[in-house]
């Protein structure tokens, strides 16, 4: 998937972070961390014990290259911030006609290493996650390294693309109050926390759904080509690379739907299928499945 010639990228849609001091990485202390983090809107320093972080750099200046689509389709940290910008027009759209609430954007910070927040301090293991207090994206551009390295996932724009606008999702359930659910019923199958991850996967899906469709307030330009086949596949690779069994049975050898926090690896495939083939906000509602999907099965080896 690309980003179509002609559409202007705001440089300062994002802001920039990081470099020096503590990073938790490597080895198995480090996979472990970015696990438990991934994709979570939760204080991120209670897992990698904070510590000196970077401060932000105002994203005129990191970002200054990303302005065109040529950008957004070559550099990553550039595609980050073209995401961020379709996917505040889908929600600015979205988020009213099926609610009735008004949609904030989120910040975005794009770091390298280690980044303060108002959760506190995050590293490169804490992977990609939401701050509710400041209502801020946190991305570590080089977690995508990660997901296809060590999880296996594809590599394709729309893995990358999935990740962002996953949690976005986080942020839209903020203005629906609904994400305290996941610290409410933390683990379990069918717990609040897996429902709050499998419906910002939804959302990430009913983003893909309109991608193409939106357009660049600045030039009337539509933000995307028309997805394909390949594209869908690489979102459903970075969905399954990091479903709850199959992360348990890498890294313990067995899978335990009572210790989930995101779901499996089909039910994170299946419900941004959701979001996509619907494109509609109430086809998202997890809170109200009686069925979320496969679980997998209890199985022991690597």
């Amino acid at each position: 998937m690309s980003f179509n010639e002609g559409i202007r990228i705001d440089p300062g849609r994002a802001s920039g972070g990081g470099g020096g001091g503590l990073a938790i990485g490597g080895g198995l202390g480090g996979v472990v961390v970015l696990i438990v983090a991934l994709f979570l809107g939760v204080d991120p320093s209670s897992l990698t014990g904070g510590g000196q972080a970077g401060s932000a750099a105002p994203g005129e200046q990191q970002f200054a290259h990303c302005t065109t689509a040529e950008a957004a389709n070559t550099d990553v940290d550039c595609r980050i911030a073209a995401t961020a910008e379709s996917l505040d027009v889908v929600w600015a759209n979205r988020l009213p006609d099926a609610t009735g609430v008004e949609y904030v954007p989120p910040g975005l910070q794009i770091f390298q290493g280690q980044t303060s927040t108002a959760c506190g301090g995050a590293t490169s293991a804490t992977g990609p996650f939401y701050c509710p207090p400041d209502a801020t994206v946190y991305i570590d551009s080089s977690f995508f390294d990660v997901l296809t390295q060590q999880f296996g996932s594809s590599g394709g724009p729309l893995a990358q693309e999935y990740v962002g606008a996953h949690e976005c999702g986080h942020h839209t359930q903020t203005h629906l109050g609904v994400l305290g659910a996941s610290q409410q019923d933390p683990d379990g199958a069918g717990s609040g926390a897996v429902r709050v991850e499998l419906q910002a996967d939804c959302y990430a899906g009913l983003w893909a759904h309109d991608a193409a469709s939106s357009v660049d307030p600045e030039t009337g330009i539509t933000f995307l080509e028309p997805l394909t086949d390949n594209d869908i596949a690489d979102a459903l690779s970075a969905a399954s690379a990091v479903g709850d069994d199959r992360i348990q049975a890498k890294t313990q050898g067995r899978v335990d739907p009572e210790a989930w926090t995101h779901g499996s690896s089909a039910q994170r495939q299946l419900w941004f299928t959701t979001g996509y083939q619907t494109g509609q906000v109430a086809a998202c509602d997890t809170f109200a499945a009686a069925d979320l999907g496969p679980t997998g099965e209890r199985r022991s080896g690597g």
